[in-house]
């Protein structure tokens, strides 16, 4: 599949056209970016992590139901993936209170919730992806309640077997971040699972030591953001390969050079 023009560059992921009307390409940036976009840098050997990592979930869960944009890994850097009109929430699913939840409502960090918490926040970096109510997303049209019912099951559901998943590595799942889109096939819409699931958009801490597995490490300056993430990848039984990505070999990641911009 022949690799076409460049449609849209965001934060961590460059997406091309290709053959295929329905399908782009997914290209994985070795950018790191913090408090929208304030706090940028380069880590190199971040993007093939992130491939990786959300190749070997996105493939689970296809296997439980969970219909999601992933075709296929192409290589250490890119997906091919089926192209979506992305709704544009970002859904927020929360099994422990840490981060902004406990600055806005006074929650004492690590506190354990009863049941998961789903947020909404629009998707939209200008207005600092604001935090809305279901309501919201009816009054402006970015979503029916038939589509965000159905979306609210497969969270749910994909909570279900991420915890199952990372508790069996010794994992806490925190929080994470999951986008959703409209894929568009032989006339008909469907709402299927879209963008990345990483240590990028999850909160990932050792079940024994709290330690923090992802990019925490980076907006808080914790240390080498690269060793975690290479931790994760390493406990899920994913990093295997010998490959050199840009002079950086996979299983020597922890050696990096940082560059800032």
């Amino acid at each position: 599949m022949k690799k076409g023009k460049k449609l849209y560059e965001g934060k961590a992921k460059i997406i091309y056209a290709t053959t295929d009307k329905n399908l782009v390409i997914q290209y994985f940036k070795d950018d790191a970016t913090a408090f929208n976009n304030q706090k940028k840098s380069i880590i190199e050997g971040k993007g093939v992590l992130n491939n990786r990592i959300s190749e070997h979930i996105l493939s689970n869960l296809s296997q439980i139901g969970i219909k999601n944009h992933l075709v296929k890994r192409l290589n250490m850097r890119e997906q091919i993936i089926k192209l979506v009109e992305i709704i544009p929430i970002e859904f927020v699913v929360r099994n422990v209170a840490t981060g902004s939840i406990t600055k806005r409502l006074g929650i004492e960090d690590g506190t354990v919730l009863k049941e998961p918490l789903i947020e909404y926040c629009l998707k939209d970096d200008k207005l600092g992806d604001p935090l809305i109510a279901e309501e919201h997303i009816y009054a402006f049209d970015w979503a029916t309640k038939k589509e965000i019912e159905k979306v609210k099951k497969m969270i749910l559901r994909i909570n279900d077997f991420m915890i199952g998943m990372f508790r069996g590595v010794g994992i806490k799942l925190i929080d994470f971040k999951l986008e959703f889109g409209r894929y568009k096939s032989n006339g008909k819409s469907e709402v299927i699972l879209a963008d990345e699931i990483s240590p990028d958009t999850c909160r990932l801490w050792d079940s024994i030591t709290d330690k923090k597995l992802d990019k925490d490490r980076f907006r808080k300056d914790l240390g080498d953001l690269i060793p975690a993430y290479t931790e994760v990848a390493k406990r899920l039984g994913i990093l295997h390969e010998q490959s050199n990505v840009s002079a950086v070999n996979v299983t020597k990641l922890s050696s990096v050079k940082r560059k800032r911009k």
